[in-house]
């Protein structure tokens, strides 16, 4: 499996996964869009424990579905969470939404 992610345009980060995990990938982002709001609404409620969980967790699959940024992105917000940072949890889950709108997966 490839992990390398490069930045082809401005607008656009691609990232070449094994295409064993083709029919994974797209409900695995869908999952991560999901993460979005659930991080929206747990920092709404200062449910840290909420965001630990879902920060711990991006952090143990993004790596082993190739797309290493959710794995530091989970790695951050797992950390703001036990801090109780919230603008970085705030700015966490931007950087997230950014990163999924802007990743191109390419099966090899």
């Amino acid at each position: 499996m490839a992990d390398r992610e490069n930045a082809t345009e401005q607008t656009d980060i691609v990232v070449s996964i094994d295409e064993d995990l083709q029919e994974l990938i797209p409900g695995y982002l869908a999952h991560r869009r999901t993460d979005v709001e659930r991080i929206r609404r747990a920092l709404e409620e200062r449910d840290y424990a909420t965001l630990r969980t879902i920060g711990h967790q991006m952090k143990g699959s993004g790596g082993g579905y190739g797309f290493d940024a959710i794995t530091d992105i989970g790695r951050s917000i797992e950390e703001a969470a036990r801090a109780e940072r919230d603008e970085e949890i705030r700015r966490q889950g931007s950087v997230l939404l950014d990163y999924l709108d802007r990743v191109r997966v390419v099966f090899v």
